[in-house]
């Protein structure tokens, strides 16, 4: 029987009742300035609880925290939402339909007072009332949906009084030519070309194209790996100063949980062990590239790691929880060192299911990997799949990605 439909009973927990998916909001700094969260029922028409959607929503974006941007799927759940008074970081995309029906404008007028970023979603079929117009502060246009694409002039009939925001953006080519039309920031992932970009740019296929930080993040890799002692991890690291600080933050970051605060680098090894140590240098792997076009690369890969690693924390397996979250956070180096994994993993120690799983695509993390793939979409048929995969309910896989997405935001 299909879990997630097994376990979307009237009485179940809002978790057990939707699918959630994420992706960031990329600026023109190319900064992820924020987390688009969608919402998708599972069983549509089922009455879905606005509350605690709040609630859940505020256990990782706080207020006063980053900003979140809800993509709510469910037209009764939003309509209550918009009822609702979310906090001042809480922003809300409204379809075009709803901004347009009379039965709405006294929401929207209200959330609007309150302070509220409220979003217009695709192009309105009918005149907006005059009260709702100025309450949106930008305008979501899919990219597929874009009349601007392909124009080197603005086109008859398209002018834009507020500001917009490009949806559907895979790719870095579609990004450059989005802010070029004069988007003001990007939803998406555009990291589908990252390679391709870099082949274009002239740079190596090979991890020397790396920056001084990643391959500096490699040689610890490779010491930790073989057990050398630590004067030699200390003396390599000193090559980049700017890595023990990351390394330090990161570490002394709550979303590890240390209770003794690490004020060394020999202390941090000493306390955590060479296993543990692997794993945060992972982490910095990961996320030190100097390419502002791989921030959205870096976003994922630390979430991906810390998601799968929830998955299996239930299991108490140690050793699977460290190799996932190994495996997610790499998953996305071939983006990063502009090579395939069958080659890049050969300078990079992983253990072997690892290795399956990213050069081959095979072995018992591979459903992992294609679940973590499946909520970074917008496809609810992906997050079904991937869940009777793992044999996993939809509260299960919502509070790891929850736990996740707000463990990831201390390291931001």
């Amino acid at each position: 029987m299909n879990a997630i439909l097994k376990s979307a009973a009237p009485e179940a927990s809002l978790l057990s009742q939707v699918a959630l998916s994420y992706s960031p909001v990329i600026d023109r700094q190319r900064s992820v300035s924020a987390t688009r969260l969608t919402v998708f029922p599972l069983l549509p028409g089922a009455p879905l609880d606005a509350a605690a959607l709040l609630r859940e929503v505020g256990a990782v974006w706080p207020e006063g925290g980053g900003q979140v941007s809800l993509n709510v799927l469910s037209e009764n759940l939003l309509a209550d939402l918009l009822q609702a008074e979310p906090s001042a970081n809480v922003m809300i995309e409204v379809p075009a339909f709803m901004a347009a029906d009379p039965a709405h404008t006294a929401a929207i007028v209200a959330l609007h007072a309150r302070g509220n970023t409220l979003l217009i979603k695709g192009r309105p079929l009918r005149e907006l009332p005059r009260e709702v117009l100025p309450c949106f502060k930008h305008s979501i246009i899919d990219l597929a949906d874009d009349r601007r694409v392909g124009e080197t002039t603005p086109a008859a009939g398209v002018a834009r009084n507020i500001g917009f925001i490009q949806s559907g953006v895979a790719r870095l080519a579609d990004m450059e030519a989005s802010f070029g039309r004069g988007a003001i920031a990007v939803l998406g992932w555009p990291m589908d070309d990252a390679i391709a970009h870099a082949a274009a740019s002239g740079k190596p296929s090979n991890t020397k194209a790396a920056a001084p930080d990643l391959q500096v993040m490699v040689e610890l890799i490779h010491k930790v790996d073989q057990a050398e002692p630590i004067e030699k991890l200390e003396a390599t690291l000193k090559r980049d100063p700017t890595l023990a600080f990351k390394l330090m933050r990161y570490i002394n970051s709550p979303a590890f949980g240390l209770s003794v605060e690490i004020s060394s680098f020999r202390h941090a090894i000493m306390l955590l062990g060479y296993t543990r140590l692997k794993r945060w240098l992972a982490l910095l792997l990961a996320t030190g590239s100097k390419d502002v076009n791989l921030k959205p690369v870096m976003f994922a890969a630390v979430r991906r790691g810390m998601l799968m690693e929830e998955l299996v924390r239930h299991t108490g397996d140690d050793e699977m929880q460290g190799e996932l979250f190994i495996c997610g956070v790499f998953s996305l180096l071939d983006r990063m060192f502009k090579q395939p994994f069958a080659e890049l993993l050969q300078t990079i120690p992983v253990p072997e299911r690892v290795y399956q799983a990213l050069a081959a695509g095979t072995g018992p993390y591979a459903p992992y990997c294609r679940l973590v793939q499946a909520v970074e979409g917008d496809a609810l048929d992906s997050i079904r799949e991937g869940c009777d995969a793992l044999l996993m309910d939809p509260a299960e896989i919502n509070r790891g990605l929850m736990k996740a997405l707000a463990n990831a935001a201390t390291l931001d």
